[in-house]
């Protein structure tokens, strides 16, 4: 299980989260909501290692992660994907792959990984030898999730996935998120377009001002989704 517990963060002396709560089973995806400024992002870079929190605790498995730096959240079984289809541009397709996978997974669990992801983006496949800044913007997001995926990561936080490409898209990159969780991967989701996301989610997170105001099943959520836009 991941778990946080009484989170607080923010930046300098202004803080954004207050005593956030949460928890996330392994092969469950949870969908962060919530107007812009809510501390979604927030709760994801401080869930990720970015952000130091003041106080609270995040654990993994039992494991404690509080406070630990970025660069080993992938060795303890952590993956974060941050908003704008970060990749590496001046590297080809297959090394950005390649750069995803840590010293725990073996060269054939990066083999089988990396068919994984060509079996949902086959456009990957085509491109495997090009540069990565001479992909698309939702090719670029499609390459960023594989090269976290093929670190098989106990968790993965994914901040935004539609940001900057056409809604068309969106769906498919939700359905590899989708089996990336039935093979037992906790999801944990922030993403604007609430209606093309519910269908794949299993719970729904609701912040407002930096505190999670509502935690339900993404059945209740929807059943209420019309009160909440209205807010």
């Amino acid at each position: 299980m991941f778990e946080a517990k009484d989170l607080c963060s923010g930046y300098g002396s202004v803080p954004v989260l207050r005593s956030v709560n949460l928890s996330v089973d392994a092969g469950e995806i949870m969908l962060i909501v919530g107007e812009n400024g809510a501390g979604k992002t927030t709760l994801l870079r401080t869930l990720g290692g970015f952000i130091v929190p003041t106080s609270g605790s995040v654990t993994l498995d039992g494991t404690d992660l509080t406070g630990l730096a970025p660069e080993t959240m992938p060795d303890k079984g952590l993956r974060l994907v941050l908003d704008g289809h970060r990749v590496f541009p001046e590297i080809s397709v297959l090394d950005n792959l390649r750069l995803g996978a840590t010293r725990r997974v073996s060269k054939a669990d990066f083999a089988t990984a990396i068919e994984d992801v060509f079996s949902m983006f086959p456009i990957l496949k085509e491109k495997l030898r090009i540069h990565a800044r001479n992909l698309s913007g939702g090719q670029q997001q499609m390459l960023a999730l594989g090269q976290a995926f093929v670190a098989q990561p106990k968790v993965l936080l994914c901040d935004e996935p539609s940001t900057g490409l056409a809604q068309a898209v969106l769906p498919t990159i939700l359905e590899f998120l989708r089996r990336w969780a039935q093979r037992g991967t906790a999801v944990v989701i922030v993403e604007q377009h609430i209606r093309i996301a519910l269908p794949v989610a299993d719970r729904v997170l609701l912040m407002e001002r930096g505190e999670v105001t509502m935690n339900s099943t993404a059945g209740e959520f929807e059943r209420d989704f019309a009160r909440h836009q209205a807010r």
